[in-house]
């Protein structure tokens, strides 16, 4: 098996040090890369799950929400594991999460089963907080910006591999392509599509087994020569024992203050409201609330279905993810780029603003549109579809998606009108498809270049070192708390209450959150996490 980085002391410069903490950053964060594929694998699986396992939409919703409930649990007990274990074995743990999930999910057999798998790889969705705390705590502080966000490029790319995979396999069957036969994608479509995580889960592990412990943890444990080996892969040579002796008068200075080395976590999340962090952890709370509040995961999680709404089809509702997933890669890349000459501040207020306008012309577009099935197009509808029950519903508008569908369930009958959505709406829907197409893909590329790359930045950055292992995974679990309703609630919110209205529910959350980010939030960029605490603690007014 092999060990982690070797951690003999050497002399190198600061170029190569920073490739050195580059290298640890891809490698750690590749599991945002197993993360993405999670997430956005089962988005392209509602139709045959329905199929295979009789699920309904609402039923389909337990099964992509089930690990942002697993996550919650997760985070409950990430800042203990982190503190107790390390950051290298907690990540270790998180890994065998994603694999064993990934393996189970393939084998289900009913939708309770695949419910359950889907749940335990949310216990891995922690990965996120450990690994942006991680190389937070392992990146020099002119290159931290850029080295965090690389989790949210590896989760990004993830996304779009999942969307292709997914593209792919369902163009495969339904084409009837040879490879479909040959591999039995035919007969186990959605199996093929989540079985697509399994080789990178495998690939991360192993890359995990090769990264030192941070630097910063050790110091905390008082390992103080074996953190020093670490910072010489980390800093310049010359650097190494100030920047050791920093990090270890700061961890003396918050000890001096509470109940030293063995305070436990609810010690350290009562001390997070202390006098002096409070204004951090007002910030991490707010930040870690407007994130999942913007509808996100919904829009992605539930991709095609989001699209097969604006009456594209059942193809192009897996072809937009695909190009949606490109706008993602490009402006996250734009974010590396930027994140540290820019500042944090600067481009997610402006991402936030692009984001609100962006949601709230999908969800005029959706108010505006109509619904009329006419005579001619019904002869293209799947011959599933009874002709004589649609009888009621040919020749009628329907001025809200909400209307139609309720007339289809009342015509046809519920399962059938489901399975067949996104034909039904394609042959009946009115609307303006370009404002929807391009106030999504506007949204996704703003999301993805401000607040989903900047949040990690910031968590890693605003806690001083005493509190971090429990204060990011406790941001960590609010913005997981509210993703497990955003996608838990999505089906039902859509059901309920229409398109129009739960853009416009998710345009109004990003509003708020800008007015209040606005007012509170400094800049952060090219200062240490030191220095950031010190700055928060004197309570200076947003930069």
């Amino acid at each position: 098996m092999a060990g982690p980085i070797a951690t003999a002391p050497t002399q190198m410069g600061g170029v190569d040090t920073n490739r050195r903490a580059l290298l640890l950053a891809i490698m750690v964060c590749f599991g945002g890369f197993v993360f993405g594929l999670d997430a956005a694998l089962v988005s392209g699986t509602k139709a045959y799950v329905m199929r295979d396992l009789g699920a309904d939409a609402i039923g389909f919703g337990y099964a992509v929400s089930a690990p942002g409930l697993g996550v919650v649990f997760a985070l409950m007990v990430t800042g203990f594991v982190c503190d107790r274990l390390g950051r290298r074995t907690t990540l270790l743990i998180i890994g065998w999460l994603y694999l064993i999930s990934a393996v189970g999910a393939v084998f289900s057999q009913t939708l309770w089963q695949l419910v359950a798998f889907r749940f335990l790889g949310g216990l891995a969705f922690a990965s996120l907080s450990v690994s942006s705390m991680y190389v937070g705590e392992i990146a020099p502080p002119a290159k931290r910006g850029l080295l965090v966000a690389v989790n949210q490029l590896n989760i990004v790319v993830g996304l779009f591999a999942a969307y292709l995979a997914n593209y792919f396999i369902q163009g495969w069957v339904a084409d009837g392509a040879p490879i479909a036969a040959a591999t039995g994608m035919d007969r186990y479509t959605w199996q093929w599509m989540l079985a697509v995580q399994i080789p990178p889960s495998i690939l991360w592990i192993l890359f995990l087994l090769k990264i030192p412990e941070s630097p910063r943890w050790l110091l905390l444990k008082g390992r103080r020569e074996e953190a020093a080996a670490v910072m010489r892969q980390l800093a310049p040579a010359g650097e190494v024992e100030r920047s050791v002796a920093e990090i270890e008068a700061m961890v003396k200075a918050e000890r001096a203050g509470n109940s030293g080395p063995s305070e436990g976590t609810w010690q350290s999340l009562a001390r997070m409201f202390s006098p002096t962090i409070i204004r951090a952890t007002i910030i991490g709370l707010v930040i870690a609330a407007v994130q999942p509040t913007t509808g996100i995961n919904a829009i992605m999680f539930y991709a095609p279905y989001v699209i097969e709404q604006s009456g594209v089809g059942a193809d192009a509702s897996f072809l937009v993810p695909v190009v949606n997933g490109v706008f993602s890669i490009i402006a996250t890349s734009l974010a590396l780029v930027f994140i540290d000459r820019i500042g944090r501040r600067t481009i997610l207020l402006g991402g936030l603003a692009v984001a609100a306008v962006s949601l709230l012309a999908c969800s005029l577009s959706f108010a505006t549109a109509t619904y009329r099935l006419e005579a001619p197009r019904i002869a293209a509808l799947p011959v599933e579809i009874d002709r004589a029950s649609l009888a009621p519903v040919v020749g009628v508008t329907f001025d809200n998606d909400v209307a139609f569908k309720q007339a289809l369930n009342g015509a046809i009958g519920r399962d059938v009108a489901e399975r067949h959505e996104a034909e039904l709406l394609k042959a009946a829907t009115s609307i303006n498809l370009w404002a929807v197409l391009i106030g999504i893909a506007a949204f996704v590329a703003a999301f993805q270049f401000s607040i989903g790359p900047i949040m990690w930045v910031i968590l890693a950055e605003i806690f001083p070192t005493g509190v971090r292992g429990v204060a990011i995974p406790a941001c960590a679990l609010l913005t997981a708390l509210i993703n497990y309703f955003v996608q838990q609630l999505f089906p039902w919110q859509l059901v309920s209450f229409g398109a129009a209205s739960v853009f416009g529910t998710y345009a109004l959350c990003v509003t708020i959150g800008f007015v209040v980010l606005w007012r509170m939030l400094p800049e952060t960029k090219g200062r240490s996490i030191e220095e950031i605490a010190a700055t928060l603690a004197m309570k200076k007014e947003p930069a």
